[in-house]
């Protein structure tokens, strides 16, 4: 059997699969822990992927030469500031980040902040200097496991396949399937994480559970954290969570003299102090002491490429722009990769004005609804094709891919792209891609602990309750178990619950501050009752979001809305 046969897979998740190519049919790595020998729907779907073949431009097919050609005119011919170079997370092996080197040299105006984690890695690196997870075996070795804004068995199966026995508390406004296995759920209002960690940390000085060796030892400013966790009645913040007393008893006596973990999802920082609210989160975890503890912590997306050198970063004054915030018809050419904004970037409507107003070029493995946008279309290699190396923002391991399959001589992968492009330009040459690969397969980085903690001090949140009324919604997010985010099938419903008193099959105008759009309901009692509930991908969902970034990561803030539903 050849033994270069691993395959990583590619996609934005959790839990960063290895399979193995036996016999012509990939299986899942049964070397690889946290895949354990099984594929995940959502690998087995990247499977069965139609990948694109051709070039286009103008909606008219033609070779890989000729695209090329275009390109290299197009880029020679622009202005390299009025270039935006925008990078999606279709595939985020280490490869993928090479074409950046490219853009940078060339002068193109770059992104800076997230569609996705910003907000809360801005928050746990405030108080412990990184954003990294503790290994997986402390995970595992947990005696309790708080999933706390995070449809745990479906963003992360396989790290929840190593831990399913164990004891669940879930606080999160969906009765998700992790809340069902759960002991305890909390079905808790949106945007107010952080109230409810101030009101665990109140209880845990009532009841003497503070860690007072891990703050004596590793805080810094627990004293003031504390200030504001007591700075309001205990009742008020049974009003505004939606959170009982009594549930935080019963929280309490669970977790007291165990070992335990929080598994923190994005949905908790999808607002614009999204920081602040994840690091009350991660202060609490500190003032109860979970961190550096022979088991249990905290585990959010973590900087996977920590402890790596970055081969492909280079220096440059290239302008940056935010990426919620950008403005697409600003630009001249808009060279898009790996990327869906028409479905996964905040305001729809905004970005397909602003694509229609300039020229684009795209760059990926499949057909979206952002190549309808598209003037130029560049097939990438299908990540069976190239090698790469993919690191998990969910766990310490790595999983490595080989060439597999024989590449289709009408794609090319990043690589090639990138050092087409740097010969054509006559800039500085890329490492050679062996060395790179080389490097991330036997490098082995440290995972460095904190040394000091530092809580968070003051607060200045603004609730989203001051706003509410019972006309309207607030606007939630979550992934599906059929799809990841705009890859594989969609599904376009909103979901309410039956006390809303619309009906299943209703079609509903849906609109907020920034947008409307018209939606299919169907009724699902697992959706909180004052939610109305999107799933990841949703075609219509981001007509109704603001295209603003937050206070401290330029990342964006699809949460901070409310909505009205009106039948159509």
């Amino acid at each position: 059997m050849n033994s270069n046969n691993k395959v990583a897979c590619p996609l934005d998740c959790y839990d960063a699969c290895q399979g193995q190519m036996i016999d012509g049919n990939i299986k899942g790595s049964k070397e690889h822990k946290t895949t354990n020998g099984k594929l995940c729907v959502n690998f087995a779907n990247l499977l069965k992927e139609d990948n694109l073949k051709k070039s286009f431009f103008e909606g008219n097919e033609i070779s890989l030469k000729e695209s090329l050609n275009i390109l290299v005119d197009k880029l020679k011919t622009t202005t390299p500031s009025k270039t935006l170079f925008y990078k999606g997370s279709g595939n985020i092996g280490v490869m993928q980040s090479v074409t950046k080197n490219f853009f940078t040299q060339y002068g193109a105006t770059l992104t800076k902040g997230s569609l996705c984690d910003g907000g809360g890695g801005a928050g746990i690196e405030a108080g412990r200097q990184n954003v990294i997870n503790p290994p997986i075996q402390k995970l595992i070795d947990a005696d309790i496991i708080i999933v706390w804004g995070r449809n745990f068995t479906v963003t992360s199966s396989h790290m929840y396949n190593l831990v399913k026995d164990k004891t669940f508390i879930t606080i999160d406004p969906l009765c998700t399937d992790i809340a069902k296995k759960s002991q305890i759920h909390m079905q808790i209002n949106p945007k107010t994480d952080y109230e409810l960690a101030l009101l665990f940390t109140r209880f845990a000085h009532m009841q003497d559970l503070e860690n007072s060796q891990f703050i004596e030892e590793f805080g810094n400013g627990a004293d003031w954290f504390f200030d504001i966790a007591r700075n309001r009645p205990l009742v008020s913040y049974e009003a505004t969570t939606g959170i009982s007393l009594s549930q935080v008893y019963e929280f309490f006596d669970l977790i007291k003299d165990k070992k335990v973990a929080i598994v923190l999802g994005l949905g908790v920082q999808k607002y614009f102090e999204g920081a602040q609210i994840t690091r009350c989160i991660d202060s609490f975890a500190a003032y109860m002491g979970f961190h550096k503890q022979d088991a249990g912590g905290i585990w959010y997306l973590s900087d996977s490429g920590f402890g790596y050198e970055k081969p492909f970063e280079i220096k440059g004054t290239n302008k940056k722009v935010s990426i919620p915030e950008v403005e697409f018809s600003s630009y001249d050419l808009v060279f898009i990769q790996g990327g869906n904004p028409v479905i996964s970037h905040p305001n729809t409507q905004k970005v397909i004005d602003g694509l229609d107003k300039t020229f684009v070029v795209y760059f990926g493995t499949t057909l979206n609804e952002t190549c309808e946008y598209a003037d130029l279309i560049i097939p990438s290699c299908s990540f069976l094709s190239k090698r790469d190396v993919r690191l998990s923002y969910g766990h310490e391991l790595k999983s490595i891919s080989d060439v597999v399959i024989a590449k289709d001589e009408n794609t090319m992968s990043e690589y090639e792209l990138t050092s087409y492009l740097i010969e054509q330009f006559n800039l500085k040459e890329l490492k050679k891609e062996d060395e790179i690969i080389s490097y991330y397969e036997n490098h082995k980085p440290k995972l460095e602990d904190f040394e000091t903690f530092d809580f968070v001090e003051e607060l200045d949140i603004e609730p989203l309750y001051k706003e509410k009324t019972n006309d309207n919604f607030y606007f939630i997010t979550g992934k599906s178990k059929k799809s990841l985010n705009s890859q594989f099938t969609n599904d376009n419903f909103v979901y309410l619950n039956a006390t809303t008193n619309f009906k299943d099959e209703d079609i509903v105008n849906i609109s907020s501050k920034y947008g409307s759009a018209k939606f299919i309901v169907k009724i699902n009692d697992d959706v909180k009752s004052n939610c109305a509930f999107f799933f990841a991908g949703n075609k219509n969902a981001n007509y109704l979001t603001p295209a603003k970034e937050d206070e401290s990561s330029f990342s964006a803030i699809f949460q901070e809305v409310l909505v009205e539903i009106e039948l159509s």
